[in-house]
């Protein structure tokens, strides 16, 4: 059997911010294609995992390699070459306002080297048309419903065709129906070979579409993929009910 191609190893790693412990011993592997959800309250410290992948957020210790990258000791000037293998989808799309939706996504590929117009515009089509957005691209994001905001993040996500997603709440701001439609693009993307890193206080939707689940909680990570998914487990329906009331209020 042909062994996965590991994408982020962490091991024994610490992360914390302003000398304050968020994580500890952080044991995490992420192979090629796979679905990873993290899950746990506000503040368990997801999001600054999160930002540790794509260099936000320094490493206090441990071994810690994304794509490559020894992140307790990369340089600055490599992160950028370690983000352009990452597609990074936010809660609060981040999108630019005064441009439309193609202008957007031109914008992050000069950004990122892409010179030939015709190439740029052919990319961009290409995108727009796997989250099915074709014929958005001369609107302004204004003009968007959240669910369509949504994908054209995930479409500038990628646009460099990444080895990893990280998507930070990527449902939190939206109604269920488009939620299940952005878990499910995300989901196509995965299959076609990016892994995805999620974090969701939508455990419903973890619980439709299975992937693999760490949680965080009291300052560590842990993997409770068969618990999550075991219908017996009445301590992880408890906590699917608890988070799930809080990710409706976030809708």
């Amino acid at each position: 059997m042909e062994r996965s191609e590991v994408l982020i190893h962490y091991k024994d790693v610490y992360i914390n911010q302003q000398e304050f412990c968020v994580l500890e011993n952080i044991d995490l592997e992420l192979n090629k294609g796979e679905f990873v959800y993290l899950i746990g309250k506000v503040g368990s410290g997801k999001t600054s995992l999160l930002k540790t992948f794509y260099g936000e957020l320094s490493i206090a210790s441990g071994e810690a390699n994304v794509l490559g990258f020894e992140m307790k000791n990369i340089r600055r000037k490599k992160i950028p070459t370690l983000r352009k293998r990452l597609g990074i989808v936010f809660q609060d799309f981040q999108l630019l306002t005064d441009r439309t939706v193609r202008d957007n996504l031109k914008f992050v590929l000069k950004a990122t080297g892409w010179k030939e117009k015709a190439a740029i515009d052919d990319r961009i089509e290409e995108v727009l048309k796997q989250v099915d957005m074709e014929g958005k691209g001369y609107k302004m994001p204004n003009q968007l419903s959240g669910g369509e905001q949504q994908r054209i993040v995930i479409a500038r996500a990628i646009l460099n065709r990444p080895d990893i997603i990280l998507a930070d709440e990527p449902t939190g701001n939206l109604d269920i129906e488009t939620s299940c439609k952005i878990v499910e693009l995300l989901k196509s993307i995965s299959s076609k070979g990016s892994a995805v890193i999620m974090s969701t206080h939508n455990l419903h939707l973890a619980k439709r579409y299975p992937g693999i689940v760490y949680r965080c909680k009291d300052h560590h990570i842990k993997e409770i993929t068969k618990e999550f998914f075991n219908e017996q487990s009445e301590q992880i329906e408890e906590l699917v009910q608890k988070e799930d009331t809080k990710g409706t209020n976030h809708a």
